[in-house]
């Protein structure tokens, strides 16, 4: 007799599905009813989950949620969770499992940002938060952040989602007034990241009209798993003997440095 598929035992599909990575095995449960059954194991998921997923769930989704199956805590920490009055979003990397944040314009502190002369929050369907802040104009350029998460080991990326102009939609296409972008190519921006004792400064020139880019402000390393760490950042251009304007700041990713690729950063 011929041994079909639904015949091999589950706990050896469990074991060739363990060596998948979230997206494949997530594929292949729609096979037949033993891969579905064996895909739900927790001997599967449990290595895939991040190693701080309690302190994610315990703080960002509800304790009771730590009883379901390790693929259901999985697939709830894959979603764009907000926090922080839905200033900042945290979330699972769906292949990797990596831990990921993105902090939004309003969650920063801005020079400037109560004067309507200088700056002004724009409502956008390109931001995932739904509004960002742009500069009309302004001599002394400073944007901080600080932020404690409690992170798994490894090294990590700063990332600050910036563009040039300001994007309108007219008869459905989208359009950029570029009229206030000035002062970029005088001097490059700087950027600041110090965390744990590390300390990194970046510079590069901004030109990217009309489109969004993710610059790349620098990267940090966590060596402990089980205390939050204290990352501060800042994108600035103080040079005073110009102004500059026409800048579209969205928000702050803080990811896995091996996740930096996808979201073809400017180095």
């Amino acid at each position: 007799m011929r041994l079909k598929l639904e015949d091999i035992p589950e706990s050896c599909l469990a074991m060739v599905l363990s060596y998948l990575d979230p997206p494949e095995i997530c594929h292949l449960a729609r096979v037949n009813r033993a891969f579905h059954a064996a895909s739900s194991s927790d001997i599967i998921w449990d290595p895939k989950l991040p190693s701080n997923y309690k302190y994610l769930v315990g703080r960002y989704l509800d304790a009771a949620s730590l009883g379901l199956l390790k693929k259901d805590i999985f697939a709830r920490l894959c979603k764009h969770v907000p926090f922080d009055g839905g200033s900042k979003q945290v979330w699972v990397d769906k292949s990797t499992g990596g831990v990921c944040l993105s902090i939004s314009a309003k969650a920063l502190s801005i020079t400037g940002i109560d004067d309507r002369r200088y700056w002004n929050h724009i409502p956008t369907d390109e931001s995932r938060f739904g509004t960002i802040a742009y500069l009309q104009q302004i001599w002394w350029l400073e944007v901080d952040g600080d932020i404690d998460f409690q992170f798994p080991t490894g090294s990590y990326s700063i990332l600050f989602r910036l563009q040039l102009g300001r994007v309108t939609k007219r008869l459905g296409r989208r359009v950029c007034n570029s009229e206030n972008i000035h002062g970029w190519d005088i001097k490059p921006v700087q950027f600041h990241l110090t965390s744990d004792g590390q300390h990194v400064v970046s510079q590069c020139y901004l030109d990217n009209v009309g489109r969004w880019e993710y610059y790349h402000a620098g990267d940090f390393v966590v060596e402990k798993p089980n205390a939050e760490t204290n990352i501060k950042f800042s994108l600035t251009q103080i040079d005073c003997t110009h102004t500059k304007g026409g800048l579209c700041v969205d928000s702050v990713l803080i990811c896995p440095s091996n996740l930096r690729k996808n979201y073809g950063s400017t180095v």
